[in-house]
Parts: C-alpha cells; sequence; structure tokens
C-alpha cells in the first residue's frame, strides 16, 4: 500500500537542545505547541494547520545523538505565508538565511538552520 502523506518527523535531543528547538519552531517557524500523548519520555508535539507536523522528544540517557556529522538528510521544508515579514523577523534575530527563487513554480524559498544545525526550507508563493 503507498504512503499517501508525510505525517511528522521527530527530533531527539537532550533536553536543553529540545528546549531550543522548540523556541525556535514555534517562534520562528510559526509552529503552535499542542496535545502529546502521556509518552514516558519528556516532549512536545507541533502542529502546522492543525496537524503535528513536528515531535520533539528527549533524548534516553546514554543516547548520544551526533551532530556535525554527514548524514544523507538535507532538510525539512514547510509551505508559509508572509516572506517579507518572515526576513524582517530572521533579521532581528540575526539568524542567517539564503533566498532562492524557482520561476517555474513562482515560489521564494528562504533556507536557514535549526538550533540542531537540520535545514530548514521556507516556502512562500510569489504573487505576480
Amino acid at each position: 500500500m503507498p504512503a499517501i502523506a508525510l505525517n511528522h518527523y521527530n527530533l531527539r535531543a537532550p533536553r536543553a537542545l529540545l528546549l531550543q528547538l522548540k523556541e525556535f519552531y514555534c517562534e520562528v517557524i510559526g509552529l503552535e505547541a499542542g496535545e502529546r500523548p502521556a509518552f514516558d519520555s519528556f516532549g512536545y508535539w507541533l502542529y502546522a494547520g492543525g496537524q503535528a507536523v513536528l515531535h520533539l522528544s528527549e533524548a534516553r540517557t546514554g543516547d548520544v545523538r551526533h551532530t556535525g556529522i554527514a548524514t544523507s538528510f538535507d532538510h525539512v521544508a514547510f509551505s508559509c505565508v508572509d516572506p517579507e515579514g518572515m526576513e524582517a523577523l530572521l533579521l532581528a534575530r540575526q539568524l542567517p538565511y539564503q533566498v532562492a527563487f524557482v520561476p517555474s513554480l513562482q515560489q521564494k524559498q528562504i533556507f536557514l538552520r535549526d538550533p540542531a544545525g537540520n535545514g530548514v526550507e521556507l516556502n512562500f508563493t510569489c504573487i505576480s
């Protein structure tokens, strides 16, 4: 049976980094913290448009999560609105980013990194 949609992705990190990730994805990207089942571990579910798209889970004791290593993961992408507002927010927070345009899709893209170094792509429909 084929997959029909992406449900969510999960980031697992020590609690201090987990809190930084929550702040970044809520305050910068615009996701909203919402209901999460009563799991044995600490964490958050972050929502976009009523869908829990990002699960943040605390790393277990002894669970080592390497950063700065080569992997096949490049980035996650979100559909967004208000590119000017986003750029103003990123500048105000002094977060580095790059901008690209995809004329065939009439799309502006903003690329940045979260506090763990994961790539994040923000897609905005350009209105001609």
